[in-house]
Formats: structure tokens, sequence, C-alpha cells
């Protein structure tokens, strides 16, 4: 056979191979044996054996893993992976979908007769009025699939061939896994058609089938292997694996679910299509597999009927699903209806009834956390309850206990759902023995069970707490672990265990004291080699310059999160300025309210606080800027509203250069919209802009203002 020949041959296996592998891990439905693929399969392999320089990335026979990696490298995501808000109960989905329907009557894309605002291109019956005849079904329109339990993941795609995956991580900043994300057979390396964009990122659930799952199992026990406990940990542990050849034997799929940033060749935002809907079916034509219980819903009696429907058949389906996901079908509405903190307002998460089990509960211990709470733990009979043996659950606090009526002795129901830290729901009463015992906290631990301080219950809390500080070594401990974790220092190889052994012999008793830490200390600890230790030192070392608002996370003040860091460091610019703010100039700092500028000020006024500030810059400690100080931002303290396709800018652009400026950027237009961008196409914010006169600026305009 001449070289073009065998080069067409070539050709002609790829395209048949990944063929079949749409069928049989996309459509689930296989046309030929699989002793015919593995043939298929073979004679590839051999002609790219003889033609090693005609392999290429996209050819099916490099699914099978590349070498192992060192760790996995960070992905900054070019639009963020938002989590959703979780539901219920029935009521709170009547709550959703009347917030949703209040706000888009509000912006004006919908009207009380149903019509809906078509400045922004064709019309899209979201609330439709009663037409002639057979009377339709009411309601804003929703899409209602299935919420998978499995690992969110995002694929990146540019000029059609997969470039990059990666997890969600906190959403802003996952994991590099493209490796292993390459093994699998029902993701297309190559998009599918010809009418691909420029830049595609898909986002999606990777999972693992029932029923290969208990494959996989089989061959675990075969090799004298531990089995895995359910199936979403084996996808999660199988795609995380440093070598990507273990991933590509694991028997994993993915089903596309949403989509990142989307550009044209010129670096344009794109929205391919109108809805939600039409959207999933365009990534389909790609090759994705989507969610295939997917579901129209108008209003939220239909929602409700759909949950139901989905919890009847949910034992049946051949994969784990934790609830299902309403999404709202237009994507105009999405825009208008933005998104609230981590989660977008246009949609929600109806979870399934959490799975529960009866235990006995042989006691109660107390925990002191890092901000010393004093939590009730409960000490359980193992109990094997939502994929995991349980062994502890929280009791939340006394007056849980006393509400709940729960005594030591007693059998109590214990719930667990997803990841959620087991609960103990609540004791059965018909099997209460007579000596089952009520549970008193101050007579259990009538001083921090930890380090002997006194324990304080402020007036209009629930929670009871060590007066000890940092005093105490649980705190410590706690304190050093949160500091130490992703979302604040991210210091690699510092886990509780060393921790543990620091504190409590005496070595670390503040965040300062790590950075004194060397490599022949270190390796004198259990579990730490030479090599653990230079790289700990090495993580230690390369945390000396953290921005700002990891800093001001990382000192665990109640109540700040990495949100609310994150915004507070950008208002203010540096820690003295943060630590000399008062609570009026704290309320200044957008969604800090009361009680977070209170705890700010309460923990800065104390001087051991300002001590470990002190301790932490001694020790080379350099916060970085978020952002320019607040009086260097024009836009600081202002919100604006972008809507439109601008002539040079792109949304995410014009939206990062707004946020560099301190200025926020909001999905609605309301009074307290300082200005509208505008650009071609602009729909409904922009009439909503004009009915309440707020200031409207092209591209130019925002540019001036963004010049100062």
């Amino acid at each position: 056979m001449t070289d073009d020949a065998l080069r067409q041959r070539l050709l002609a296996l790829r395209t048949e191979i990944e063929a079949h592998n749409h069928r049989y891990y996309v459509l689930d439905d296989p046309s030929v044996s699989d002793a015919h693929y593995d043939r298929l399969m073979a004679d590839l392999q051999a002609i790219e054996h003889d033609h090693p320089d005609w392999v290429t990335p996209d050819s099916p026979t490099q699914r099978v893993g590349a070498a192992p990696a060192g760790h996995f490298a960070p992905v900054r995501h070019a639009v963020r992976m938002l989590s959703l808000g979780n539901a219920f109960e029935d009521q709170d989905i009547l709550a959703f979908d009347e917030r949703v329907t209040g706000i888009l009557l509000e912006s004006g894309l919908l009207t009380p007769t149903g019509q809906v605002d078509q400045a922004d291109g064709p019309q899209h019956e979201l609330f439709p009025a009663p037409g002639a005849g057979k009377q339709p079904a009411h309601g804003v329109a929703y899409v209602a699939e299935y919420k998978f339990d499995g690992l969110a993941v995002s694929l990146r795609y540019e000029q059609g061939r997969l470039t990059q995956a990666a997890t969600r991580g906190d959403g802003s900043e996952g994991e590099d896994i493209t490796a292993n994300i390459r093994t699998l057979r029902s993701v297309p390396l190559r998009l599918h058609g010809d009418a691909a964009p420029a830049v595609l990122e898909v986002r999606g659930e990777v999972l693992m089938a029932r029923a290969d799952f208990a494959r996989l199992n089989e061959q675990q026990l075969a090799r004298r292997e531990k089995p895995f406990v359910n199936p979403r940990n084996a996808a999660a542990g199988s795609l995380r694996q440093l070598d990507p050849q273990v991933t590509a034997q694991r028997p994993l799929r993915f089903y596309a679910y949403g989509w990142g940033q989307i550009q044209d060749a010129a670096g344009h935002d794109l929205r391919p299509r109108a809805t939600q809907a039409a959207m999933l079916d365009w990534l389909a034509g790609f090759g994705f597999a989507v969610s295939p219980g997917r579901q129209h819903c108008r209003g939220a009696a239909e929602l409700l009927r759909f949950y139901a429907a989905v919890g009847a058949a949910r034992a049946s389906l051949p994969y784990d699903i934790d609830g299902v996901v309403y999404k709202v079908d237009d994507l105009r509405a999405q825009e208008v209806l933005g998104f609230v903190a981590r989660a977008p307002r246009f949609a929600i998460a109806h979870k399934f009834p959490a799975q529960e089990e009866t235990t006995r509960l042989l006691g109660i211990d107390v925990q002191v956390g890092r901000t010393g709470a004093l939590t009730p733990v409960a000490r359980l009979q193992p109990v094997f309850v939502g994929g995991v043996t349980v062994t502890n659950a929280t009791l939340h606090n006394e007056d849980e206990i006393h509400r709940k009526d729960v005594r030591i002795g007693d059998t109590v129901i214990v719930r667990r759902a997803g990841d959620v830290i087991p609960e103990v729901v609540g004791p059965v009463l018909e099997l209460r023995p007579a000596d089952a015992l009520p549970f008193d906290l101050l007579a259990v631990c009538p001083v921090c069970p930890v380090c002997g301080s006194a324990i304080e219950r402020l007036e209009g809390e629930a929670i009871t707490r060590c007066t000890g500080g940092l005093f105490c070594p649980a705190q410590r401990k706690q304190t050093l672990w949160h500091a130490a974790s992703r979302k604040a220092l991210d210091i690699d190889g510092l886990g509780d265990k060393l921790i543990e052994q620091l504190v409590d012999g005496g070595r670390v008793s503040t965040l300062a004291d790590l950075y004194g830490l060397g490599e022949l200390e270190l390796s004198t600890y259990p579990r730490m080699g030479q090599k653990s230790a230079q790289n700990l030192v090495q993580a230690i070392d390369q945390s000396r310059r953290p921005p700002l608002s990891r800093l001001l996370y990382a000192l665990g003040i109640r109540h700040v999160g990495d949100t609310t860091a994150r915004d507070v460091a950008r208002h203010f610019g540096s820690m003295q300025a943060i630590m000399d703010a008062s609570e009026d100039d704290l309320l200044q700092v957008p969604d800090v309210g009361p009680v977070v500028a209170a705890s700010i000020r309460r923990f800065f006024a104390e001087a051991h606080n300002r001590e470990v500030v002190a301790a932490l810059q001694a020790a080379g400690v350099e916060p970085q800027a978020d952002v320019a100080p607040a009086g260097a931002k024009p836009l600081a303290g202002k919100t604006l509203v972008l809507t439109g396709t601008m002539p040079t800018l792109t949304r995410d652009e014009a939206t990062r250069r707004i946020l560099a400026a301190g200025g926020k950027v909001s999905g609605s237009v309301s009074r307290k919209t300082a200005w509208v961008v505008a650009g071609d196409e602009a729909g409904s914010k922009l009439a909503k802009a004009e009915e309440l006169g707020v200031p409207v600026l092209d591209e130019a305009g925002l540019l001036a203002l963004l010049s100062g």
C-alpha cells in the first residue's frame, strides 16, 4: 500500500473509531461488537507504530494516558465556575419562581400581560399570555435536568481542539487535569463539525455509571485491592490521579451542562443561541453527551411535577443523581437576573431528601474550633449511610440538643447528603432506654476542655466559646490549618498532623513561627523526609508575598470569608488601613454589614492580634495589594451594568478593568446603578436605565471613566 493510501486508511480508521466511541460513550447505542472495535484499534495502532510522525494529539490511540505528572498546576478560569443555591422544600421552589418572575417583570423584560421585550432579538415565550383554543401552561420557562453526583470540570477548546481541562476548584482557580481528561472517550478531542468557535469552554460533570462502578470494584477485589465506597468517590479519585494511565483504565463519562467563555476569532464574546435548551443542543452537535432527562417546564407547578417524577425513577437510573436543577431558559432573562455572591439567581438545585439511618448514640464529645466555638459531636455506633461509614455526627450546639431532646444512649436518626457533614436529626423516642442521659454542656465542660480557659456565651448567640484565643492549642491548630489552606496562604504540605506535632511540641504558637522553620528541623518529624521538608520550606517561602485578601482571610476573623476578605482588601488596599479602619469605614465596603464590620474591628482592637500581624511582617511576609488603594480608584464604590457588544472591549475585559478601578459590575439595573455601559444590540437593560434615569455610556465613555 502506498503512503497516500495508507494515510487515507489511517484517517478513515480514526473517523470510524471516533464514531464508535461517540455511539458507545455518548449515545449509549453501540453499533459494533467489542471484538470488531478492538480490531479497528489494532489496525490504527499498527499504522501509527510504523509511522510515528503521523501520530497527532487527537488520535484515538492517544487516550491511553501520558507520563505521570508531579503535581496538578493551577488553572485560572476565564469565566468563574459558580455553584448553585440549594432548595430542599417545595416552598423553596415556589419562592424561587416568585423571585424570578418578580425581577423579570420589574426589569421590563416581561410585562403583566405576558408580552416579552423584543429589543434584544427574536421573541421567546418567558411568560406567555393565554392563547386561543387550548390553554398553554403559564409561567417562566425553565429547563429542568438531572443534578449529577460527580465532579465538575471545565474543558477549553481552541480552534476546535481540546487544549486544557480543569477542576472547579474554588470557582476562580482549579487544577489542570488535561492529561487525565484526554483519556475519557466521551470527551471529543476535536469538536465535531466545522462551525466551532475560536474558543469554547464546556462545563460539565465527570461521573461513573453504577454498572461500570460495580465492574471496577469486582476488578479491585480480584486484584486483592480495596474496593471504592461509591461511584462519586471512585470518579473523583480516578480523575485526580497523577498518572493518567490509571485514569485511562477507569470507566469515566462526561456530561455537559453549561459553558464558560465563548469567543470568535477576533476575541469577541459570542452567544450562539438564545436559550439554555438551544445551547445544550448546540453543545450536543459538537459531540458532547448532555443530560438525557432534561425537560422544558413552565412555572413552579411543572418544576415540582418534574422533581416528583425524577425522584420516583431515581433508583432505576444508570447513574447516581442527588437532585434536579432548574435554569431559566431564556439567556436574556439570565443576564437580567444576574448573580449573588457565588451563585446565579436564574438557577437553583432542588436536592432530594438526605439519606437517613438509625444507630445508637454512645456519647457526646466537645470539640474546640479555630474561633473557640465549643461544638458537641455525637459519638455513634458505626452506621453506613450516604455511601460512607459514619462514626461521628454534628449536634450543632447545646440549644439544638435540647430542642431535639437528644440523650446519650438514645437510638438516633443520622442524616447525610452528598459531602455534607453527617448530622443527628433526632431520637427515636419509642426506643429510648430508661437510663438515657440528658446532656449539660457546663457540667461536661465548665472550662475549655483543651486549655482550661473560661468559656462564655454572648447574649443573642447560640454558640459557647473558649476565651483563650491563641493561647488555646486547639485554636492554634485550627487557625494554622485554616491559614495554610488553599484559599488562604496555600502552604502545600502543611497538613493537620504536622501542625499538631508542631503545636504540641511548642515549636509553633503563632502563624509567624512557621516562617522560622528550616529543612533540617522539619526532616526530624515523623513522615517528613528530606525531600518533603525541602518542599514544605519552599512552599512556606512562596507564601511570603500573598495577595492581601488571602492574608486577611488567613487570619481567621469571624464572619470574614474569602469573598468578604477580597472586597475589604480591594477597598482599603493595605493591611495597615484595614487595621486602622473604624466600623463606619468598614461599612463603606459593599456587602459588609454591621456584624462583619464589628467583628473585624473587635479582632484588630485586640493587642495580641496586632502582634500577630507585626510578627508576620518581621518574618518577611509582605502582602500584595489586590488592586490599587481605594483613593487611586476612579470607580471606587460605583456599580456599573454592561449590556450589548462593545467595539473593542470584550465583556470579560471590561469587567476586569472596572473591578481593577474599584467598581462593581452588576447583572441588573436599579436606582443604585451609577452607569449603564451600552454597546451594539443593547436590550432591556438600556430601556431600564432610560426608565430610571441612570446615565448611559458607550465604550469611549467607559474608557474615559477608567482613565480618571
